[in-house]
């Protein structure tokens, strides 16, 4: 069984990076800026009708199905316009799944976007943002200083215990640890 997930977990992520390579190559020619050691996961959207107003910084990631949007076409129907704006992207940047960036948004540098926000205003360097819509919960320090409180309580696990290299015993290892409750892994 554990071969047999792994064998096809290879072939979908293979498929995964040659359709997704081949869609940024796309948007790169379309005028999407793209800096260096960008991460994008599955279903992740970026505006392929305006990529030339979008940029997004180094050491991105972009989870599943975050969206970034650079018009709103709600406007044309009934306004006669569709209505455009820049998306810029600062450098060390993890935007959470199911997120949505509209039109006309900046967001800092070194900043967390929480699983599920829209952003719909600029966000500031070293900040973390969540919700509908999108408000700064908290400085990164603060964050960060908090995560770290917790990587001392709650179990931590190494690379080994990553999906499609984990097996059943190591599975049930992070069951038993986690207690419903958290764990971290590397």
């Amino acid at each position: 069984m554990n071969l047999l997930y792994k064998l096809l977990n290879k072939i979908f992520h293979n498929s995964f990076k040659s359709g997704l390579v081949d869609l940024m190559t796309s948007l790169k020619q379309e005028g999407l800026i793209v800096g260096k050691n960008f991460k994008i996961q599955e279903q992740v959207i970026i505006d392929s009708a305006f990529p030339w107003l979008i940029t997004i910084g180094d050491n991105v990631t972009l989870a599943p199905r975050v969206h970034i949007l650079a018009h709103d076409g709600s406007t044309r129907k009934f306004a006669g316009y569709t209505k455009i704006g820049k998306v810029n992207i600062g450098n060390r940047v993890f935007v959470g799944s199911s997120t949505t960036i509209l039109p006309g948004v900046s967001i800092g540098n070194n900043v967390v976007i929480g699983t599920g926000s829209v952003v719909t205003r600029d966000i500031p360097d070293n900040t973390v943002a969540a919700g509908n819509p999108a408000r700064v919960l908290c400085s990164m320090d603060d964050f960060l200083l908090r995560k770290r409180k917790e990587l001392e309580i709650y179990p931590c696990f190494g690379e080994e215990y990553l999906a499609g290299a984990c097996d059943d015993a190591l599975r049930a290892e992070i069951v038993e640890k986690i207690h419903n409750r958290y764990g971290y892994i590397k």
